[in-house]
């Protein structure tokens, strides 16, 4: 019986210091209360990023960002890249454009968008816009 206590101590301390090292190293989960506003206001910037996508998926549109040399994949890009203040306010003008009508002011929107945004350096579309110096 001794023996087999002897022979049994190494791989028990073994055991306890792998178990030790497992729960030192694995992060507590921690769970919080998700409020009402929060959920409201993820809900209206899917929403709202959901009606901007539905209006530059539109033919004419698409044919419009194309002829002036914009990849729509490039647009979409830039409009999934937005906070959720900068849809919220693209939406408004897009949804102060009249219904059915032309979607030149909604190019010159996106365009304006998009020079801004690659003037900043955030994104590369247009080739002829100097970017800034990054060091």
């Amino acid at each position: 019986m001794e023996t087999l206590r002897r022979m049994t101590r190494p791989i028990v301390h073994v055991v306890l210091l792998g178990f030790m090292s497992i729960t030192l190293h694995i992060p507590a989960a921690s769970a919080g209360m998700v409020s009402t506003e929060t959920m409201v206001s993820a809900q209206q910037s899917q929403q709202t990023r959901d009606r901007i996508r539905s209006t530059l998926n539109r033919e004419d549109v698409q044919h419009a960002l194309i002829a002036r040399g914009v990849s729509p994949d490039q647009v979409q890009a830039r409009v999934d890249s937005l906070t959720d203040d900068e849809a919220q306010q693209l939406a408004a003008k897009v949804d102060q454009l009249p219904a059915g009508g032309d979607a030149f002011d909604a190019l010159i929107l996106i365009f304006i968008i998009l020079l801004l945004t690659d003037i900043l350096g955030l994104t590369d579309v247009f080739p002829f816009v100097k970017k800034p110096h990054r060091h």
